[in-house]
């Protein structure tokens, strides 16, 4: 797991934004451009809690791309068929040769809300537990590039955005009662979470953590996440100066201790010697 946390960093007007979007759009483009020449295939999961902004990070990402090239996807209830046979709900929206999909929850709602909710048994969340991660390696041993994202809110964030959509009738139909539901447990979801992150972060698809208590900070860090882990061809990805100054609290984890307090460029360097330890 790669805890990628620039929750202090303030330096962010809206200028600034704007312009570090457009760079990180440029080469995300060009990014996809890459993978439909070479016929790279790319799954994107977005995991988080409710109002963490997955949806609108998604948005970003896939606002300047090529359409017929990239594709959205949220599956609603699953039929109780869909339900039995959880991994095959999702094997016909995996990525095709050049094309990249974008996970607005995923496979992991099992790990995460179903369990929480009470949706699936204890038995179906086991065989999930058990399965996923020689699932996931079946696609990446046929060449599928895996970033899973979970975009982190505190509580009192959570509250603040549910209260906004309550308030706004143009944000209202965002809210529902099985959103305040899972808000009551809190708790309990935390527990899976951590249990997910433990059991299903590993060396070729770890599970890498976003602050998403700032909405902007978390859309661009999770584009210049992609952006620094791909290599594309034309690839001139600028050093993020501006995101260096005065932010020190990038963490990483690596066989359960945890390396905190890191500049961008420290955070880098351990990443890729971890890397390089393990292959």
């Amino acid at each position: 797991m790669i805890n990628y946390d620039v929750s202090e960093y303030n330096r962010l007007n809206s200028d600034l934004y704007r312009k570090e979007k457009r760079n990180l759009q440029i080469e995300f483009l060009k990014l996809q451009n890459w993978a439909i020449k070479e016929g790279k295939k790319i799954a994107v999961v977005f995991e988080g809690r409710d109002a963490a902004g997955k949806t609108d990070t998604i948005n970003l990402l896939a606002r300047h791309l090529i359409p017929d090239h990239f594709r959205y996807v949220h599956l609603g209830i699953p039929t109780e068929n869909e339900s039995k046979k959880w991994f095959k709900r999702y094997e016909k929206h995996m990525p095709k040769e050049g094309e990249i999909v974008f996970f607005d929850r995923s496979w992991y709602t099992r790990a995460t809300v179903e369990i929480t909710m009470g949706y699936c048994s204890k038995r179906q969340y086991t065989h999930f537990m058990n399965k996923v991660i020689s699932w996931e390696k079946s696609y990446i041993e046929d060449d599928l590039i895996l970033i899973k994202f979970y975009l982190s809110i505190e509580k009192r964030q959570q509250s603040k955005r549910f209260n906004e959509r309550q308030t706004d009738p143009l944000k209202l139909w965002k809210l529902s009662p099985n959103d305040l539901r899972m808000a009551d447990k809190w708790e309990i979801f935390s527990f899976f979470k951590e249990q997910m992150f433990s059991n299903t972060s590993y060396e070729q698809s770890p599970w890498i953590v976003i602050n998403a208590n700032n909405k902007m900070v978390a859309r661009l860090t999770a584009l210049r996440y992609l952006l620094n882990e791909i290599d594309y061809e034309g690839k001139k990805l600028s050093k993020p100066k501006t995101w260096d100054v005065g932010i020190n609290n990038h963490r990483i984890e690596h066989k359960g201790i945890e390396f905190s307090g890191l500049t961008y460029q420290q955070f880098k360097l351990l990443q890729k010697l971890i890397q390089n330890q393990s292959s």
